[in-house]
């Protein structure tokens, strides 16, 4: 038997509404209405609109039809599962127009079971991913996310974002999965990605920043202000500080029982020499302070 894409033959999307199912059942019945429409194989058409409208508009069918997500593609060969059992009292379809695909679809659940005439199978879980800034995930936020498609519950749902999630971090939502038919609903796992940041860099609860200092900070040393995602702080360069050097500051990564650190690492910045001024500047450095950088490289190939 061939697979159906209830969703493509209704031209919607897996997430639609009820209404919007409606509407668009509403739509194809009158363009393929046999009494009415020109298409050459309208009734074939007309009664497959049906059909799909039939499996999506009951929840507790759409529930047993999503449970096989999108890794059917419309008309595939396609066979129940292995178990799938029969006979599921309410669930059959009462149309003989029906296409087998429907019938053995909706005459039993691969996880339901019958009791006292009713038909019970639990909900699936759903995975998502939601990307957060950094700076939520430091402090914390409250972010409204959309409830998947055969959820007990249509619309926005409001997730508390916790301070100090990490990134791959998943969060299980109670309830807030696929309906079950008759059971109870499954779970959504939400993973954090937290984006990319212009200024620092995540190593797991520890935030990396590239700090630019002048050269005169960094030979006599200096007080400077560097920014945290928790406030401006002072901080203290010591004398003599090279470029790539890192300086930790204790606790200040994302914050959690063993809260990350912030590591601060050193970039000394040279100033353009772009006046006759800095020139000069830069010629009574070179002749006053007779550096020479590479020196430890020519001493080693004099050896």
């Amino acid at each position: 038997m061939e697979y159906k894409d209830y969703y493509k033959v209704l031209a919607v999307s897996r997430d639609a509404s009820q209404d919007e199912l409606k509407k668009a059942y509403r739509k194809l019945a009158r363009k393929y209405h046999p009494d009415v429409s020109k298409v050459a194989n309208a009734e074939e058409r007309f009664k497959e609109v049906g059909e799909a409208y039939e499996a999506l508009k009951d929840p507790e069918k759409r529930a047993q039809y999503d449970q096989f997500g999108s890794d059917y593609k419309h008309g595939q060969s396609f066979n129940p599962p292995p178990g799938w059992a029969q006979n599921a009292s309410g669930m059959g379809g009462q149309n003989n127009d029906f296409s087998s695909f429907f019938e053995s679809m909706f005459s039993g659940n691969q996880t339901g079971h019958q009791t006292g005439g009713n038909f019970y199978a639990p909900g699936a879980n759903v995975n998502a991913k939601i990307t957060i800034s950094l700076e939520d995930a430091f402090h914390g936020a409250k972010k409204e996310i959309r409830r998947p498609a055969g959820g007990a519950q249509t619309g926005n749902i409001e997730v508390k974002i916790p301070a100090g999630i990490t990134n791959g971090k998943k969060m299980r939502l109670a309830g807030e999965g696929k309906s079950g038919a008759g059971g109870e609903a499954g779970d959504l796992f939400l993973e954090i990605s937290i984006a990319n940041h212009p200024h620092y860099q995540l190593d797991d609860n520890n935030l990396l920043l590239n700090l630019p200092i002048a050269p005169w900070e960094a030979a006599l040393g200096a007080k400077i202000t560097v920014p945290t995602l928790a406030g401006k702080i002072n901080l203290t360069i010591p004398a003599g500080a090279k470029s790539g050097q890192k300086m930790r500051l204790k606790g200040r990564g994302l914050p959690s029982k063993n809260s990350g650190d912030q590591i601060i690492i050193l970039q000394i910045m040279t100033p353009p020499a772009d006046s006759d001024k800095s020139k000069q500047l830069y010629q009574e450095m070179a002749e006053e302070l007779n550096f020479n950088p590479r020196h430890e490289l020519e001493d080693n190939q004099d050896t």
